[in-house]
């Protein structure tokens, strides 16, 4: 094992606000792993949405526009409404070795390759959905290397690269975490913005429960979104109900929200079932509630997760069930460069930076 150097590589977030507020900078101390804690070298960190809408300010409550727009929210912008402290290194994707421990960790488990849980429970709190999120509520995997929770860091056997493993944790943890809300089994469904991160993991993850998917995305993207597993795909301007009729789909992921949200409404059927855990087009909707409770919908939303949903992830990566969709990975020192392509949305999959 080399020798832990005194400072490492990194990117700090300075403020909310526009893509310089990212600092890159090679003499950030390296941080020590307390008591329960390991220390990683990080490997590869994913690039996600909430990267964005945290920069940005965008989970305020004061701001109701798309997650790409400019409007900045200084004082609440984090996603629990508390703000944050900056410096702050964001990165909730980790992937990475366990190099060092802290007290009361067993030495055996330095070595291992391990994820890294993103959204945490808080035991400290009394409220059993409190959470915590790494690159948000502490700093995360924008570096060199970073600490985490020995009990959140899971390890991995499998033949993946560093970069193909760390496109995983938040969007195959939220996106099995949608599909395990809503209970989908062997029903139709629809997901949302379906070619990103989050929803190219719920085609994978859905295909696996049995579901017959119908993939909402660009043209240019439905092809990849087929060879993934979707059955159907519909154009993200497509009218639904005129394209799928309604009362058409048992479950909607969705992960878009924004102005054409009460189509979805309509093209579930009775009973039906919608589950949202993003808004990139918007948080604020028209909610017709003659739709909600005349058809009996069931509606839910999804953040926190149990740990079995990032275990089930895990294995899922173990067993071979799955598979990683990078699409491009970045140096770390061209994070701007990386958030700009990740912000233009051409892609499909996700994007990776490597320290």
């Amino acid at each position: 094992m080399n020798k832990i150097p005194q400072f490492m590589r990194g990117v700090y977030l300075t403020g909310h606000g526009g893509i310089n507020k990212l600092v890159y900078k090679e003499d950030i101390p390296v941080p020590t792993p307390k008591f329960g804690e390991v220390l990683i070298e990080v490997k590869g960190a994913g690039i996600n949405n909430t990267d964005i809408n945290t920069r940005l300010g965008w989970y305020s409550k004061n701001i109701t526009s798309e997650t790409n727009a400019d409007e900045i929210e200084s004082e609440n912008g984090s996603w629990n409404g508390v703000p944050l402290h900056f410096p702050r290194i964001q990165g909730g994707d980790v992937c990475g070795y366990i190099i060092k421990v802290g007290e009361g960790v067993d030495p055996s488990r330095i070595g291992e390759r391990v994820l890294v849980r993103s959204m945490q429970n808080s035991p400290a709190s009394k409220n059993p959905m409190a959470m915590q999120t790494i690159g948000s509520e502490f700093n995360g995997g924008f570096a060199q290397f970073c600490v985490a929770k020995s009990n959140e860091s899971f390890p991995v056997n499998c033949d993946w690269s560093d970069i193909e493993l760390a496109s995983i944790p938040i969007s195959y943890s939220t996106a099995e975490g949608m599909l395990c809300r809503a209970d989908i089994r062997k029903e139709k469904i629809l997901i949302t913005g379906a070619s990103g991160g989050v929803g190219s993991a719920a085609i994978q993850l859905a295909k696996l429960r049995g579901a017959t998917i119908i993939a909402q995305c660009s043209p240019n993207k439905a092809s990849d979104l087929k060879d993934l597993g979707a059955d159907q795909t519909v154009n993200r301007h497509d009218d639904l109900i005129q394209v799928l009729g309604a009362n058409s789909i048992d479950a909607v992921l969705d992960l878009v929200g924004g102005k054409s949200w009460s189509q979805l409404l309509e093209v579930l059927k009775p009973g039906g079932k919608y589950v949202v855990s993003g808004a990139i087009a918007g948080p604020t909707v028209d909610l017709d509630l003659r739709a909600l409770y005349l058809k009996d919908l069931i509606l839910f939303g999804s953040t926190v997760n149990d740990p079995y949903v990032f275990e089930n992830v895990i294995r899922y990566i173990e067993e071979g069930q799955i598979k990683p969709l990078v699409s491009q990975s970045f140096p770390l020192q061209d994070i701007k460069k990386a958030q700009n392509v990740f912000m233009e949305k051409k892609f499909v999959g996700k994007l990776v930076l490597v320290p």
